[in-house]
């Protein structure tokens, strides 16, 4: 098992940022255990460090542990894909709603370009999905709602894992919608229309969902991603 060395011992956030790498690279699938003395000396920090980190990634829901099971990372199973993105729908269509006439369009505007951009240059689609996830990022800064941003940091790396394996097992389906629908949420924002940018900011989450759903009814949805990601 190959993981990067924590840059400061001793420190449960490095711990996390790179089992969470590690759990988005696939090197760690759904469903697999992960244990604290392998990645003690993995990591090259302590057990207690690495305990520390863990306990970080089961608040965000990467990981789940148990009596006499240890920690595992979570499966994705259509099941856990409808609880995660129902609330984030739910998420999403308050946070657009409270940002109408607060977010910075032109920050907007420049990430659905920048992803347009890397659309036309076939770059990986881990590239799409990091821009992707700051878009929404941005939606929820400006939303000035504390705890509805707690509430997306909650179920954020969630949603960025099942993404992955959304764009494992259809590519090219997410790339065709990426940018489309993004460009949408931004034009219904600057409309300054409440209920259309909240309708549509949910039928967003709803459709990649049903798109995910149908994935994961399919053979092979260990959820291996093959690109490696980071939320910081």
């Amino acid at each position: 098992m190959q993981l990067r060395k924590a840059d400061r011992r001793g420190l449960a956030d490095e711990a996390a940022d790179r089992i969470r790498e590690a759990i988005f690279a696939g090197v760690f699938p759904p469903g697999s255990p992960v244990r604290e003395v392998e990645l003690a000396a993995s990591l090259d920090v302590s057990r207690g460090s690495v305990r520390e980190g863990l306990a970080v990634l089961e608040r965000e829901g990467l990981v789940r542990s148990a009596w006499h099971r240890g920690t595992r990372v979570i499966d994705l199973t259509a099941q856990d894909a409808e609880e995660v993105y129902s609330v984030r729908a739910a998420l999403e269509g308050l946070a657009s709603r409270s940002a109408v006439g607060r977010v910075d369009l032109d920050a907007l505007g420049e990430l659905v370009d920048a992803m347009s951009r890397r659309l036309a240059a076939s770059a990986p689609s881990d590239e799409l999905l990091a821009l992707d996830v700051e878009f929404h990022d941005t939606v929820y800064q400006a939303a000035g709602n504390r705890r509805l941003l707690e509430a997306w940091h909650a179920v954020r790396s969630q949603v960025y894992l099942f993404q992955l394996t959304r764009i494992r097992l259809g590519y090219h389906g997410y790339r065709a919608v990426v940018v489309d629908e993004h460009r949408e949420l931004v034009r219904l924002l600057e409309v300054g229309d409440p209920e259309a940018v909240t309708t549509f900011a949910e039928e967003h989450v709803r459709s990649a969902l049903r798109v995910l759903v149908g994935q994961l009814g399919q053979p092979d949805h260990s959820g291996h991603s093959g690109q490696p990601g980071r939320l910081g």
